[in-house]
């Protein structure tokens, strides 16, 4: 298995070039078994992988805790090599409701040291907004973060599902490292101006959704019954027709995957990862079966001809449906 590193744009961290997404391990994806949670986060780092991607708000804290658990149980070289990448912002409800996003600079620095504690580590290595706040300008937002930076509290500044003009802004108050954002094949939003804008500033992209929540996983079926406490439920990828035409989808990818004695979710990442080094995609695995099937992709090689073929297969703007419910689509700075 490849050994390299990418680099979180021009100012951020070396990092493996797959990063685990942790989410799923908490909240959205209906129950997830803690002590399988565990154990993927240890084999994910004893295979190399050093970036841990959270949100304070995926479980009301319940992800930070469980990675710091991780951390704290893990031999002291593999805890060494591990940077947490954590999202703020999210506002929520006891029963679990979302209430907005808070950007003000006191609450910045209040969402950190509250993560700071839950995760057991004196410093974060990434740490972004999850949302753009309306009410408040990136440029506040963001000077709050330098601030921590400069107390030590933050290495590095990242941005998370912001469109070019407010990249632009974030970059000019402050170095920015890596935007977050949804990429794969079935998501290619991006292309079009926020992954030239970018390039141009050397700012590197994490990609989450790079399965698209499991439609491309080649394990997902029509029939799935989805539980009442799995976000993809409401999603409108997974709904009637739209979940019928995307998992043709799917299949037209499989043949290709099978000619190259691949999984489609290995040759859907391998298609992520071949889009350019600056480009860390993030693999939503919640069980060691999948982080080992997700890290093979990292042996895939795609030539002229396989990305050829995977592009007919599975052409830009082929996927049915939104990738989020209005609702949370309205959040998205990213889709203005």
């Amino acid at each position: 298995m490849t050994t390299h590193t990418r680099t979180l744009g021009t100012t951020g961290p070396q990092v493996f070039p797959l990063g685990l997404g942790c989410m799923g391990m908490s909240a959205l994806y209906g129950d997830a078994d803690r002590t399988e949670s565990l154990a993927t986060i240890h084999a994910a780092l004893e295979s190399g992988v050093t970036l841990l991607d959270t949100g304070d708000f995926y479980g009301m804290g319940h992800n930070e805790m469980l990675i710091g658990e991780a951390l704290r149980t893990a031999p002291a070289a593999r805890r060494e090599q591990a940077l947490v990448s954590v999202k703020f912002g999210a506002l929520r409800t006891p029963d679990g409701a979302w209430s907005g996003y808070d950007g003000r600079p006191e609450a910045v620095k209040n969402f950190a040291a509250y993560s700071l504690q839950r995760l057991g580590v004196d410093h974060l290595d990434v740490y972004r907004i999850a949302r753009l706040d309306p009410a408040v300008p990136i440029e506040e937002t963001v000077g709050a973060l330098a601030e921590l930076v400069e107390q030590g509290y933050v290495r590095h500044i990242g941005l998370s599902e912001v469109g070019a003009e407010t990249i632009r802004r974030a970059a000019a108050t402050a170095p920015i490292a890596d935007l977050q954002i949804e990429y794969g094949l079935l998501s290619r939003g991006i292309e079009q101006a926020i992954l030239p804008t970018t390039r141009e500033l050397g700012i590197g992209i994490t990609a989450y959704g790079v399965l698209s929540r499991g439609l491309l996983s080649g394990h997902f079926t029509a029939d799935r019954q989805l539980a009442a406490n799995d976000f993809r439920a409401y999603a409108p990828r997974f709904q009637g027709d739209n979940l019928r035409h995307n998992l043709t989808l799917v299949e037209a990818l499989r043949k290709i995957a099978e000619q190259k004695g691949v999984s489609v979710a290995q040759i859907a990442i391998a298609w992520v990862l071949a889009q350019g080094e600056d480009i860390v995609p993030l693999v939503g695995a919640r069980t060691r079966e999948r982080l080992d099937e997700s890290l093979g992709a990292l042996d895939v090689t795609l030539d002229a001809g396989d990305l050829a073929a995977i592009e007919a297969a599975v052409p830009a703007d082929a996927a049915a449906g939104e990738r989020y419910a209005p609702a949370m689509m309205a959040h998205l700075d990213s889709e203005r």
